[in-house]
């Protein structure tokens, strides 16, 4: 897994899409813990429209991303990560990655015909 700055996003996913055959793209979507819609949707809607359009037959999948930095920190203190480590946003965003897929791979375990 690799951390990708936000400016950089689209064009590292257009030239990985060129390399690698991809069926689908899930995407954090980022929610309160009241279940209303974060202020971050917005641009994460601007850049799945902007997906769409550019690649229409790799559908996106969103995954409900509450509550990921919670559990990467927790991970990371389980693991034995020191503070430092522990601070490193591009790791904690690279583990709350991998939840938001765990996540939705299980949902499809869970729910094969969803």
């Amino acid at each position: 897994m690799v951390t990708v700055s936000t400016s950089q996003l689209f064009d590292f996913l257009k030239s990985y899409v060129d390399k690698e055959d991809v069926e689908m793209i899930v995407v954090g979507k980022p929610m309160q813990t009241n279940g209303l819609p974060s202020e971050n949707l917005n641009r994460v809607e601007q850049f799945v429209n902007r997906w769409k359009k550019a690649f229409p037959d790799i559908p996106v999948q969103y995954v409900d991303e509450r509550y990921t930095s919670v559990l990467a920190h927790q991970a990371m203190l389980e693991g034995g990560l020191r503070k430092k480590a522990r601070q490193d946003k591009a790791l904690v965003d690279e583990i709350s990655a991998t939840i938001i897929l765990q996540s939705y791979l299980e949902s499809r375990r869970l729910h094969p015909q969803q």
